[in-house]
């Protein structure tokens, strides 16, 4: 009775911290290869399925069976090139040697799902899972821990909030109590995390270097982008203004919707000068404005005026504002009476403003774009030579200017037909070139 001791290796760490092909095949071979794993990665729990490999062979060696130990590696392409590498290196395991059952060595769950390859090929009697004792002692825990305090970031970011805690939570327990304090410490905890989590240092970072380039070039949208902190201030303060004034603010659709009734202008005037400013920077930096920039002052204008008309109709619907009145209009004979605009009629007006303004946007934006495109074209094309070395030899190295091409036709008069050279090229009908005495 012939039993294969077989070591399976799905991710080929075998072959590649060795160099070594699979399968390996002999008790000899695999002594050597414990120890060319062992000095390429001591660590490696690869060592030790290797040796519980031996051990399994010698044990049945000792009951005078015949053994034939070996190892199998997957391939580190994908998982289904493994699956299938391992499979055909059983085969030939099983066509050299014939084994008439199999004991599987393996030391992880990924090495775990090859057992049924082995299974369909031979009988398996027994599955050997290595699990190295190391690894769940108190000894592995006081070497991480090591490690961990070793890291002065790591240290940093979780040692200090958690000595911060114990010693701020005693005194706010004596003082306000220790249900209050525990809430204050969870809710610095909530804000730190956040704060990590969310990368709040790098953006303020960021955001303070873009600050002092802006001030150090004198970019105009830094006035404008103050200016635009201060109306969207005023209209915040408008918005709860409003709210404030409400005589039944129960509930919270009517509060938010006159929030946004008084604040939405302020807010929209505020998107607009900050936008200026931007456009202004393009403009004086004399670089091809992009139509994003153009289409902006539309887009927020068209917004505003979308929100303003719905929440006017909100609020007209509750009674909280009048409707619009359009004053009488006498102008010679013209003539026209006063009368009011109902709430469908005012979102009407919005709702087709916004769409017009849109619309004016973006056929300026397109305008204002295809004429910079044609703009940057023309000026490739000068700065392109028929020979720039920036080209492989395709269409673009033979690119050429309008001026150049002119002035090539006017230089180059029209050759005529007396001028063209004759063919150098010999009649190749003509047998006297192959004659050796000439």
């Amino acid at each position: 009775m012939t039993t294969l001791v077989v070591c399976l290796d799905r991710t080929d760490d075998v072959g590649r911290k060795t160099g070594l092909r699979s399968p390996i095949v002999g008790w000899e071979a695999i002594r050597a290869l414990v120890t060319d794993v062992g000095l390429a990665d001591p660590e490696d729990s690869g060592v030790n399925s290797l040796l519980e490999t031996l051990r399994v062979a010698q044990s049945l060696r000792d009951e005078n069976e015949d053994v034939v130990v070996a190892v199998v590696s997957g391939d580190r392409e994908s998982m289904v090139s493994a699956d299938r590498s391992v499979a055909r290196q059983i085969d030939d395991l099983m066509a050299t040697h014939d084994p008439d059952s199999a004991v599987v060595v393996i030391d992880s769950a990924e090495d775990e799902r090859l057992v049924p390859i082995v299974e369909s090929r031979v009988q398996v009697d027994s599955v050997d899972r290595v699990v190295v004792r190391q690894a769940r002692d108190i000894e592995s825990t006081y070497y991480l821990l090591k490690q961990f305090l070793a890291d002065e970031e790591l240290r940093q970011t979780v040692l200090v909030p958690i000595g911060l805690t114990l010693l701020v939570f005693p005194v706010l327990a004596t003082v306000v109590g220790p249900a209050e304090g525990a809430a204050a410490i969870t809710t610095v905890i909530g804000l730190f995390l956040l704060y990590k989590g969310f990368n709040i240092d790098e953006i303020m970072t960021g955001f303070a270097h873009q600050v002092r380039e802006s001030l150090y070039s004198g970019q105009v949208s830094v006035v404008t982008y103050v200016v635009a902190a201060g109306l969207t201030l005023v209209g915040l303060f408008a918005g709860a203004l409003g709210v404030s004034s409400l005589e039944d603010p129960s509930g919270i659709v009517l509060p938010a919707v006159q929030f946004a009734f008084d604040s939405v202008p302020w807010l929209a005037a505020a998107a607009l000068t900050a936008s200026a400013g931007r456009l202004l920077d393009e403009v004086i930096r004399e670089e091809p404005i992009r139509s994003s920039y153009l289409n902006l002052p539309f887009i927020v204008v068209a917004v505003g005026l979308v929100i303003r008309g719905f929440s006017a109709y909100f609020l007209e619907q509750q009674r909280l504002i009048d409707s619009v009145r359009v004053p009488a209009i006498e102008q010679g004979v013209l003539s026209i009476d006063t009368f009011a605009i109902t709430a469908g009629e005012r979102l009407a007006l919005y709702v087709v403003g916004a769409i017009v303004v849109s619309l004016v946007g973006a056929w300026i934006a397109s305008a204002f774009s295809g004429t910079n495109g044609e703009a940057s074209d023309e000026t490739a094309l000068v700065e392109a030579g028929p020979e720039s070395e920036l080209t492989d030899g395709g269409p673009q190295s033979a690119l050429r200017t309008r001026a150049e091409l002119e002035s090539d036709t006017e230089s180059e008069p029209p050759e005529s037909d007396a001028e063209q050279p004759a063919d150098p090229a010999p009649d190749d009908d003509d047998d006297s070139d192959l004659d050796p005495s000439r």
